[in-house]
């Protein structure tokens, strides 16, 4: 995938009525301070379009990124953030809830974690709420580059551990600073698009 154009097009509060768009969507998943907005960053190749912040749990909307007029990239608020108050953090997560069940254009949810670390139970949570809504999240091991290569395989391991995931669930270990892994999730979009694209044109010939 070569991303030529992106449009921050849709900004969603918590009492906003959900974009009803016609391409296909993905969405990205994390707890605070993971490195989701670095991610999408580094996909969409800015270096500071996606809003980041010092302030862990600051982002308290859903942001629809119009990419190539291809699909859209859906950066969810960041969950798991102990100085939120409870009421916000209840907040954030049905705004989560409504979008993952009421969005018709959704094709897939990368779930960020962070290599260096046993999942949380907040992701573990999360994991397993994204698939009871019928999706299977690929997961996203973000800050590669803080461990050493001959970590790699032992951490992807306790990441596999802690969610309680086989070896049919897909990790890809993402580094914002060196780009690593970048190229295999490019991989999916373009076949999320080229899914989404051949789904389109069969509604169009029913039609």
């Amino acid at each position: 995938m070569i991303i030529k154009e992106v449009n921050l097009e849709t900004v969603c509060g918590i009492t906003s009525a959900l974009p009803q768009n016609t391409k296909i969507e993905v969405a990205f998943a994390g707890k605070s301070n993971v490195g989701k907005s670095s991610l999408i960053n580094a996909l969409m190749n800015r270096k500071a379009y996606a809003r980041t912040s010092a302030q862990p749990g600051k982002t308290q909307t859903i942001n629809f990124y119009n990419i190539n007029k291809e699909l859209y990239f859906v950066d969810l608020p960041g969950y798991g953030y102990a100085r939120a108050p409870e009421e916000i953090k209840a907040k954030w997560g049905k705004m989560i809830e409504r979008y993952l069940k009421q969005s018709k254009m959704l094709r897939a949810v990368f779930l960020l974690v962070d290599i260096r670390h046993v999942p949380s139970a907040n992701d573990k949570m999360m994991y397993d709420w994204i698939v009871s809504q019928n999706y299977r999240p690929i997961i996203i091991a973000t800050k590669l580059d803080k461990i050493k290569r001959s970590q790699i395989q032992k951490q992807i391991k306790e990441v596999r551990t802690g969610l309680h995931v086989g070896t049919d669930t897909m990790i890809i270990p993402f580094s914002a600073e060196t780009k690593q892994g970048r190229e295999e999730i490019y991989a999916l979009l373009d076949r999320f698009v080229e899914e989404g694209n051949r789904y389109e044109t069969a509604c169009e010939e029913i039609q």
